[in-house]
């Protein structure tokens, strides 16, 4: 065996989700704004999405999708050794998700902390899990994810309102050798913050003339958003490919953030990905941010479609305005996750 077959590295083994239980329609939402079923069809790919209830957060959203974890992977709680959290609608500013997260789940022995990457929270996890499980300094970690979007809109906005809905997703990285992740990216342009946002205590971003817009609620200029998005996951994408040594035609999935399907048919086109080869969670579930990929990987998994060994890219992207994406084999073999 040589020193690269044998050097240490990091695995996905298993994956959870959680979906609440109440759906919204695009029927529902033409009952709410101004819009229809196939205007938003369309233009963005989404038919519904499912709704956290009135007292569900995304704590309870993401301590379900870990269970789900936990028992799929056959995995104590206490040999969980630090838990990441991603997301952007935590109940509070603190205690952290994580922490909640590793209270009711009893992994006593777990170290945690929120991160906040927005829709690449996902794909920064794993990114932070791997670099720490690879380089020795843990043997598991758990990344979850989980957004309650619906929580924080402004249902007068009619072009942001109807893209956003509720989930959870959580992997469980451990050691391996060799290790499957085989490319990663991380990046930013922090100057298209504007475009993408949630207003809070600061109102530098709208002008101080906005003084009395209620904190807490998603601001977006789609039109830039798209054009971010399509050039910067496309260059990246293509990096990655670059890094691993494969071209777009030996991946066996591509699972970009399930912002809106027609980014991922740019990005596709630009890239040479083959449309068909792409996994998402957007018909369903809607955009859920940092939860999409997760939410996209889960029924594949259940289905057959994606098995162990197989070849993923894996790109979030989002607010920020950030990015991040890897290059993995999937595995190892017997990862299991349902939707």
């Amino acid at each position: 065996m040589t020193n690269a077959a044998a050097r240490r590295g990091a695995c996905v083994r298993a994956l959870g989700t959680y979906s609440p239980a109440a759906v919204r329609t695009n029927q529902d939402l033409a009952r709410m704004v101004e819009t229809s079923d196939e205007w938003i069809v369309r233009r963005t790919g989404i038919r519904e999405r499912r709704i956290a209830a009135e007292h569900e957060y995304t704590s309870d959203l993401c301590t379900a999708a870990t269970r789900d974890l936990l028992d799929r992977a056959g995995v104590a709680p206490d040999d969980v050794e630090l838990v990441i959290a991603g997301t952007t609608t935590p109940d509070y500013a603190f205690p952290s998700v994580a922490a909640m997260v590793q209270d009711r789940l009893g992994m006593t022995r777990a170290g945690a902390v929120d991160i906040q990457a927005t829709c690449a929270g996902f794909a920064y996890g794993l990114h932070l899990a791997n670099g720490l499980v690879s380089s020795g300094v843990h043997e598991r970690v758990v990344v979850v994810v989980g957004e309650t979007l619906s929580k924080v809109m402004d249902y007068a906005d009619r072009a942001t309102c109807i893209l956003f809905g509720d989930g959870a997703g959580a992997a469980l990285v451990e050691a391996a050798t060799p290790g499957r992740f085989r490319a990663s990216v991380v990046g930013a342009d922090g100057s298209g913050g504007p475009h993408l946002y949630r207003t809070g205590l600061s109102r530098r971003i709208e002008g101080e003339a906005a003084g009395t817009l209620a904190p807490g609620l998603v601001r977006q200029n789609g039109r830039e958003v798209f054009r971010w998005a399509v050039e910067t996951v496309s260059r990246s994408v293509c990096r990655l490919l670059e890094r691993a040594r494969l071209t777009a035609d030996t991946l066996d999935w591509f699972v970009p953030h399930s912002a809106n399907v027609r980014i991922t048919e740019a990005v596709c086109e630009r890239t040479g990905i083959p449309l068909d080869r792409t996994l998402s969670s957007i018909e369903r579930c809607g955009n859920t941010s940092a939860a999409s990929i997760p939410l996209a990987l889960a029924p594949a998994i259940a289905d057959g479609r994606l098995r162990p060994g197989q070849t993923v890219l894996l790109y979030g992207f989002g607010g920020g305005l950030v990015h991040a994406g890897q290059i993995l084999e999937w595995g190892p073999a017997g990862a299991t996750a349902h939707t």
